[in-house]
């Protein structure tokens, strides 16, 4: 396995589609777990994460047991944090971030822009192996409808400028900005997106099986891009496509 350079890091994001494929025809998450560890990524962002849900165990024959961040994690993350953010009577799905370095756990703060649509924010601090340095991670589901989202940035970024000042910071996640509104305000808050650095625009994700839209992000502030890529092969495991980036300490 390849080891860092004190201050590098890799960073994975994905909407995991709750662990089944586009069309909700098998179940894809024992899969998913060998790829992401095969990637062996220090952190990992996952959304529409299904933590728990009855029905899956009765409906396929192979379905974790156990709470899914236990399931993905097991003998390989050190650590990770879940945000509860949809409950329903067989169970709930949300966000999560999964960390091979110490994470301080902090909160999933309800950003919902619609009744009808919950979602949050969360946020987890990983202290970087040998140094002093931490990095503030956000992981984010974003609204569907524009309006919703620009209001759902405004508080993210109010909860940033709160929570991390001017530590260095990672939002990764699925932003549903197919119109690529959310740039100019994230540049103005000082962020830059790994794919707009390295190529001029973000990377399309979305549908995964002819990805045109690009709904997947991983914003910086206070990093260093040293690379970044789309897992193209993935393309049958969710309805989106992942994104991975190596990042280091400026």
């Amino acid at each position: 396995m390849h080891k860092n350079k004190p201050g590098q890091f890799s960073v994975m994001t994905m909407n995991v589609h709750k662990g089944l494929s586009p069309l909700h025809r098998r179940t894809t998450i024992y899969e998913l777990r060998q790829k992401m560890r095969h990637h062996h990524p220090d952190l990992l962002f996952l959304q529409e994460l299904q933590q728990e849900h009855r029905g899956r165990i009765r409906r396929y024959g192979q379905w974790p047991l156990t709470e899914m961040t236990h399931f993905l994690s097991e003998n390989f993350w050190q650590d990770w944090h879940y945000g509860k953010n949809a409950e329903y009577t067989d169970g709930h799905h949300g966000n999560a971030i999964l960390s091979k370095q110490p994470l301080f756990k902090g909160q999933n703060y309800d950003i919902s822009a619609y009744r009808f649509e919950k979602r949050g924010l969360l946020h987890s601090v990983m202290q970087l192996e040998g140094l002093s340095a931490s990095v503030h991670c956000f992981c984010v589901h974003l609204a569907l409808f524009e309006r919703g989202r620009e209001r759902q940035l405004e508080e993210i970024i109010h909860y940033i400028d709160t929570l991390a000042a001017d530590r260095p910071v990672i939002v990764a996640g699925d932003f549903n900005d197919w119109r690529n509104r959310m740039s100019v305000p994230m540049q103005q808050a000082g962020f830059a997106e790994v794919f707009e650095i390295l190529t001029g625009a973000p990377a399309k994700t979305f549908p995964s099986v002819k990805p045109i839209l690009p709904m997947d992000r991983i914003y910086v502030r206070g990093l260093r891009v040293r690379s970044a890529s789309i897992l193209h092969e993935w393309l049958k495991l969710s309805d989106h496509l992942g994104i991975t980036a190596q990042l280091e300490l400026i």
